[in-house]
């Protein structure tokens, strides 16, 4: 029997605690992989004692992030497939950054990547509501080579959204069979 390859899933601001839409994705995806998944606030050590949008905002991007990124590229050291949501996708572009062994990266909503200057130098799927106020400009697209895939009708939250969630990860498991 083959090893399933790694998958790891980057919760979104919330973690855990506002995650039951990620069974759409571990539901579809357990067959094919090895799944794995990782509270962004946990990984940032943000302290959730006010667990609100703005205070949980406030501490990954004053350290938060970076933190997450270090603590990342510690925790896994083999190749691994990312599947990450909002702040998640800018940690694990952090992480790459510093060494994380990402085989693909499916980033949905990472707005914060708007101000990423550094190309990530690995496979990637970046996914936006055209909806999202804060997703990347086509000129952030085009510097950092990669294609827009930006979702008519769709706002920022669009990974909870069950069609999407079947969609992406049948495109997944397409890259999967492509790559292996």
């Amino acid at each position: 029997m083959a090893i399933k390859p790694r998958l790891i899933i980057l919760s979104d601001l919330w973690g855990r605690e506002k995650a039951t839409w990620v069974e759409y994705y571990t539901k579809s995806l357990q067959a094919t992989f090895s799944i794995h998944y990782y509270d962004s606030c946990e990984l940032a050590q943000v302290d959730k004692t006010v667990y609100a949008s703005e205070n949980l905002h406030q501490q990954f991007v004053n350290g938060g992030i970076k933190i997450a990124a270090q603590n990342l590229v510690q925790l896994e050291t083999q190749n691994v497939f990312v599947l990450a949501f909002s702040v998640g996708g800018i940690i694990a572009w952090e992480a790459g950054l510093k060494g994380l062994n990402i085989t693909y990266l499916y980033a949905i909503s990472a707005t914060r990547l708007r101000y990423q200057k550094q190309p990530l130098g690995k496979r990637a799927r970046l996914y936006f509501g055209k909806k999202d106020p804060y997703k990347p400009s086509q000129q952030w697209f085009d510097q950092m080579n990669f294609k827009a895939n930006i979702l008519e009708y769709q706002g920022h939250e669009l990974y909870r959204n069950q069609e999407f969630a079947s969609n992406l990860c049948q495109q997944v498991q397409n890259d999967f069979t492509i790559i292996s």
